[in-house]
């Protein structure tokens, strides 16, 4: 790995020190970035931006030579800031070595870049996790011998934290991600999956979703960087190696538009670019932590190239957020696959199969034979085969969820207001509190069916809601939340507000109280209402005994027969199955 200077050790990782058998725990990200700041106390600053679930100090690095080195002194003069997260899976340690690396070299060669935009750098996102130290922690994975763990200390994995915020990680990152405001968030992982020769993949966003006035720049940004790294001798592809079915390479392989669950999605929704860099997990570490810093000073050097450009564009998509009344927004995609909710069966959608284009990858060859320990079938590689698989690659990208923005925005109810406020707020989503308490005209959702997971995902029993929206009056006490969809982050806030969106609020199950029936009322006093009820209005009677013939499995079930009068009469919880946000 060619460097600009010789550091001293005090600036070499540990990985660099062991020749790549190991890599550096959380003592080493606070060692080297005093070091690195203490070197170059003109170009970098070390600072702490939270605390992790155990207590451990969250650090991030703030690089450059623009003599701006705060996240006011950056947006007064407009300087592009690139974002490299590391660590979000502390076992993929590529980024944070790689990115000491890369930042070591250019500031020891006075890289011309720092002197156009800025760097911000988070070696170790997952402090926790990185701490959790084991041999077989990553063993899909070559080297190093030992790695962090994938969760955090509150079994959490943050690459799908990023809407829900659960974690004080993710919380600690939004403030950050708030503050800083960066214009491409570059997070660095390692693959999991098939064995193949490309040795890394970049998958860019907004390119299949987001702002569509960003699209070009987001391929731009992504066909630009895979170029430079083909000139350096990798084999890098334009989407995550997915296989169709897993552990199938004749499958082929699967396009998928991430939500905003992920990095990959959630800074799309910001009205910002997005670079999934995924080195490929059965190359030597040596090898990984090389094309990785290759990815970086690329982003580098893009960033000073076409950064201003970006920039520009990003600031437009905020301006149109502001005119997004009345505007269609794709919340979802059908992208082929969604990632198995426990409890809820996995699926592929194969309603687009026009848009599957066969291609050739260079694989390796492969058997798949019976295993009479799994009972299944079981792949097994020969990297030392090269072979070209032809096989289908399906981008199904069309939106499979648009929703109209409402005229207005959204209300939270006051008994809702501090804890989704306070959630809002994470996301930079600009909110009001109402001063007074009137009747207001209103679009409530109203649910007919909420499911619910049978088991935890990610510590949350998420919802699928069915419903409609409909116009009613509420009445709209004061400190309760005016959402205005006029505002930068339009697209953010539908996506955490609309009931449908697969990584809403909503969706996540932080309304599930809404959907629990909390008063009862005994069977022989609800027969006794049904028949007074009956008696005193016969269109009602005649509505029920027409259900009664039309629907047999409603005949057939009491408690629905008697919930068919007491949901009409005044004792009902109006606000069961109320969805406590309206749409004004």
């Amino acid at each position: 790995m060619t460097s600009y200077s010789s550091p001293s050790d005090a600036l070499l990782t540990l990985a660099e020190q062991s020749a790549f058998r190991f890599t550096g725990r959380t003592d080493e990200v606070e060692r080297l970035a005093q070091a690195f700041a203490s070197t170059w106390p003109d170009a970098v600053r070390s600072f702490e931006y939270g605390r992790s679930a155990e207590g451990r100090p969250m650090r991030a690095l703030i690089v450059s030579r623009t003599g701006a080195l705060t996240a006011a002194a950056i947006h007064a003069r407009d300087i592009p800031l690139l974002m490299l997260q590391g660590g979000i899976h502390p076992g993929e340690s590529d980024g944070k070595d790689a990115g000491f690396i890369a930042l070591r070299e250019m500031l020891g060669g006075n890289a011309v870049e720092l002197e156009h935009i800025a760097i911000l750098f988070v070696p170790a996102f997952n402090t926790d996790g990185h701490e959790r130290f084991g041999q077989w922690n990553r063993p899909n994975q070559m080297g190093p011998e030992e790695t962090g763990w994938r969760s955090t200390a509150q079994n959490l994995n943050l690459n799908r934290d990023y809407m829900k915020a659960a974690s004080p990680e993710m919380q600690a990152m939004l403030r950050l991600v708030n503050e800083w405001d960066p214009l491409i968030c570059a997070d660095l992982h390692v693959t999991d999956g098939a064995d193949f020769e490309p040795d890394i993949s970049i998958q860019v966003e907004p390119v299949n979703q987001g702002d569509p006035m960003l699209f070009a720049g987001g391929v731009e940004l992504r066909d630009e960087l895979i170029a430079k790294l083909a000139a350096q001798g990798s084999l890098p592809l334009p989407f995550y190696p997915d296989l169709y079915e897993t552990d199938d390479p004749a499958s082929g392989f699967l396009l998928t538009v991430y939500g905003a669950r992920f990095s990959t999605g959630y800074f799309a929704a910001r009205n910002r670019f997005t670079a999934l860099v995924e080195t490929h997990s059965w190359k030597d570490y040596s090898t990984r932590v090389r094309v990785t810093r290759h990815t970086i000073v690329g982003l580098v050097e893009l960033m000073a190239q076409h950064g201003e450009r970006w920039l520009a564009l990003s600031k437009q998509a905020d301006a149109a957020g502001i005119q997004a009344a009345g505007k269609d927004f794709a919340l979802d995609f059908a992208s082929g696959w969604r990632e198995p909710t426990p409890g809820a069966p996995d699926s592929r959608d194969t309603s687009d199969d026009a848009n599957v284009e066969m291609i050739a990858f260079r694989g390796y060859a492969f058997t798949r034979t019976h295993s009479d320990i799994s009972g299944d079938l079981v792949t097994t590689y020969d990297p030392k085969t090269p072979q070209i698989w032809r096989v289908p690659f399906r981008k199904n990208t069309t939106p499979s969820l648009v929703v109209t923005a409402p005229q207005g925005g959204y209300i939270i109810p006051l008994g809702y207001a501090q804890v989704i406020g306070d959630k809002l707020k994470l996301h930079g989503i600009e909110t009001e509190a109402l001063s007074v308490t009137e009747k207001v005209d209103v679009h409530v959702f109203r649910v007919t069916t909420a499911q619910f997971s049978t088991t935890p995902f990610e510590g949350c029993m998420r919802a699928t809601l069915q419903g409609a929206w409909q116009r009613e009056t509420r009445t709209l006490q004061s400190g309760s939340l005016f959402v205005p969809i006029a505002q930068p982050r339009a697209r953010l806030a539908m996506a955490l507000l609309e009931p449908h969106a697969p990584d809403s609020l909503a969706a996540w199950g932080f309304f599930n109280g809404c959907f629990e029936q909390k008063e009862h009322m005994e069977p022989y006093v609800a027969e006794q209402i049904a028949r007074e009820m009956m008696k005193t209005d016969p269109s009602l009677a005649a509505e029920f005994q027409a259900k009664l013939e039309r629907e047999p499995d409603f005949a057939s079930n009491p408690t629905a027969r008697l919930e068919f009068f007491l949901c009409r009469h005044s004792s009902w919880d109006e606000r069961f199955n109320l969805y406590p946000v309206y749409r004004l």
